[in-house]
C-alpha cells in the first residue's frame, strides 16, 4: 500500500463522518435526547481527530504521484486541478477542526453530570453540515484528478 492508496483509503471517513454525525445529532435535537447529543459529540470530536492524518497522506500522496509522473500528466493538462484540489481540503481540513473544537467545546461545557448547553449542539450540527460540504467538494475534485470523465465542460 502506498500513499495514494491510503490516502484514497482515508479520505471518506470525515466525509461520511461529517453526515453522519451531523444527521445523529439532529435526531437528538429532535428527540430531545441528551444521550444522543452526547454521543454525537463525542463522534464528531474523534472525527477530528481522525481527520489528522488524512491530510498528511494527502501531501505525501501528491508528492508520489509527482515523482511517478502520475499528476504530471494531469497537471499538464489542467494545471489548476491539483491546487483546487489542495485548497479545497485545507479549507474542508480547517471546517473539520473547527468541528472538533466545537464538539469538545460542548462536551466540557457538560462536564461533571451538567446538563448539555444548547449552544454548542446547535452550533455543531451546522458546522458539520458545512464540514460535510467542504469534504464532499474536496472529494469529488480529488476524484477528477484520476478520473476526467466526471470533469464539467
Amino acid at each position: 500500500m502506498n500513499w495514494v492508496h491510503l490516502h484514497l483509503a482515508l479520505n471518506h471517513v470525515p466525509v461520511l463522518g461529517a453526515l453522519f454525525g451531523a444527521l445523529l445529532l439532529a435526531v437528538g435535537l429532535v428527540r430531545r435526547s441528551d444521550e444522543l447529543q452526547r454521543v454525537s459529540l463525542w463522534a464528531l470530536a474523534l472525527l477530528a481527530a481522525v481527520s489528522i492524518p488524512i491530510k498528511f497522506t494527502g501531501d505525501f500522496a501528491s508528492d508520489a504521484l509527482a515523482a511517478k509522473g502520475g499528476a504530471a500528466a494531469v497537471v499538464a493538462f489542467e494545471p489548476k486541478l491539483l491546487n483546487a484540489h489542495e485548497q479545497a481540503a485545507d479549507q474542508a481540513t480547517t471546517g473539520v477542526f473547527l468541528l472538533g473544537l466545537m464538539a469538545a467545546a460542548g462536551l466540557f461545557a457538560a462536564r461533571g453530570g451538567k446538563p448539555l448547553p444548547k449552544w454548542p449542539v446547535v452550533a455543531a450540527l451546522m458546522l458539520a453540515l458545512v464540514t460535510f460540504l467542504l469534504m464532499a467538494r474536496t472529494a469529488n475534485l480529488g476524484g477528477q484528478l484520476r478520473h476526467p470523465e466526471i470533469r464539467g465542460p
